[in-house]
């Protein structure tokens, strides 16, 4: 059982893609442990219109998707971060992208496996000797 930080993406990929594809299915079903930052929440309120335009769902079912992902998820403070921690996963994203420097840290301060969709970020901090990353095994 490995711990793997889920970034914001991967959650609003969840949501949009639905319960049964491989996002939400990794989520829910997989033995690993989930964790991602509070500041998740406050992203996907932000865009919850979004959500529901492209997931095609009703308002109740992604409720309860969202409601089965959070109880998968173990959210963490940020402020509970070690300094050392948000400083090397700052210097690591300020060149790529400053916004995901709280989830990168949180990978470093559990010493988990990253999981990001997000195929620029991955490759900057591969560059940066960041090799962290969680892969989802997909069924065949």
């Amino acid at each position: 059982m490995a711990r793997i930080v889920v970034d914001t993406n991967v959650i609003f990929s969840a949501l949009i893609s639905g319960e049964g594809s491989a996002f939400a299915e990794t989520l829910l079903r997989s033995q690993n442990e989930f964790f991602a930052c509070e500041m998740t929440l406050v992203e996907i309120f932000k865009h919850k219109e979004k959500i529901l335009k492209f997931s095609r769902i009703s308002d109740d079912d992604l409720a309860r998707l969202y409601h089965s992902l959070l109880k998968r998820i173990n959210l963490h403070k940020e402020t509970l971060i070690s300094p050392e921690n948000r400083k090397t996963a700052y210097n690591l994203c300020r060149d790529i992208d400053e916004t995901d420097t709280p989830h990168v840290a949180l990978a470093l301060e559990l010493d988990a496996f990253l999981w990001t969709g997000d195929k620029r970020l991955k490759e900057g901090l591969e560059e940066k000797g960041f090799k962290n990353f969680f892969v989802p095994q997909v069924p065949r």
